[in-house]
């Protein structure tokens, strides 16, 4: 049976923030609920979409997974260790084994550093090896990603998009990683060379057995790398299970809407499971302040359509994640058929 190796549980990451002039004048500060109460795990081989609008917290929950961010509260145990309040200097030796694929390669590769280097750095911060190993591993690391040998001489700015993405890839394999966070990896790339880095990721996935917490706000591609989906909505998630009954059959209407828009997009008819979704009061929405009972309430269809029942909106009443069978997992009041 295959094991767990990340398990969340009740993670919070709230950040504090002063609430205008006068309540600064008093000290008084506000909450923003970045993460607030998620839990999830994750099998080994396997990969976790995670999906929302910007600013739910996605990225939030990645950094707060391999404590790049401090947690507010929560457990997180990876590898069978919990590593919430781990000390430093025990965390260390797990780190080579949890790596994180940065959105924005522009600012995590070093662009004064060739290519040779920033992976010989990456090789030797957790592993002591000579010159003659390093270069080893340098060069099974070039073909692993599919890079050509002519560019370890290279700086990042040298590099087009795909490359540094690989590049990035083969930093986080440096280190000797099996659970990776891919922040947006196929962010900012052209259609062709997205293909590529998905086919790349699965492939890595399946020679060096890797897990994957994949986040990214492109649904086509979350569905097509993913064995389970799960769904975030200011900071929490709303919904989670295998990847094609989320695309194909969502329960949640935040999700209903998330793949209606998608099918829209592709100029398809909506299927006659999944029939097309009033937006509602699809507008700006104040993601710090998020209200009381069901966050989606103020935007739900579903909501005003039952005519705006108060268990929507009641603190006591928050829709709680349940089973709904076969793994799936839906926090609402009103699921979908």
């Amino acid at each position: 049976m295959t094991r767990t190796i990340l398990e969340v549980v009740n993670l919070k990451k709230y950040y504090r923030q002063r609430a205008g002039i006068l309540s600064t004048l008093r000290w008084r500060e506000r909450f923003i609920p970045a993460v607030d109460g998620v839990s999830f795990y994750l099998k080994e081989h396997e990969t976790l979409g995670l999906v929302g609008e910007s600013g739910c917290g996605k990225t939030t929950i990645g950094r707060t997974i391999l404590r790049l961010t401090p947690a507010t509260s929560g457990r997180i145990v990876f590898d069978g260790h919990d590593i919430t309040a781990m000390p430093a200097g025990e965390l260390r030796p797990l780190r080579s084994r949890m790596q994180m694929i940065f959105q924005d390669l522009d600012a995590a590769l070093n662009p004064r550093m060739r290519v040779r280097d920033l992976l010989k750095e990456a090789i030797t911060t957790h592993h002591r090896l000579g010159d003659a190993e390093v270069a080893r591993r340098t060069g099974e690391l070039l073909e692993q990603v599919n890079l050509k040998k002519s560019k370890l001489s290279s700086l990042p700015g040298e590099l087009s998009g795909g490359e540094k993405r690989r590049v990035g890839i083969a930093r986080t394999l440096a280190v000797g990683a099996r659970f990776i966070v891919a922040d947006e990896p196929t962010s900012a790339l052209d259609v062709s060379i997205q293909a590529q880095v998905v086919n790349l990721l699965r492939d890595l996935q399946r020679q060096l057995g890797l897990s994957y917490l994949f986040i990214s706000h492109d649904l086509e591609v979350v569905q097509l790398v993913s064995h389970k989906v799960a769904v975030m909505y200011l900071g929490k998630i709303v919904e989670v299970g295998l990847a094609d009954r989320i695309a194909g059959a969502g329960r949640h209407p935040y999700t209903r809407i998330l793949w209606s828009a998608l099918v829209e997009k592709k100029g398809a008819e909506p299927s006659r499971r999944r029939p097309a979704m009033s937006r509602g009061a699809w507008g700006v929405f104040d993601f710090e302040q998020p209200v009381h009972g069901c966050r989606f309430a103020p935007r739900c269809p579903v909501y005003e359509a039952q005519g705006r029942p108060a268990v929507c909106t009641d603190a006591a009443t928050e829709p709680e994640l349940r089973d709904l069978g076969g793994g799936h997992h839906v926090a609402c009041h009103f699921p979908l058929g």
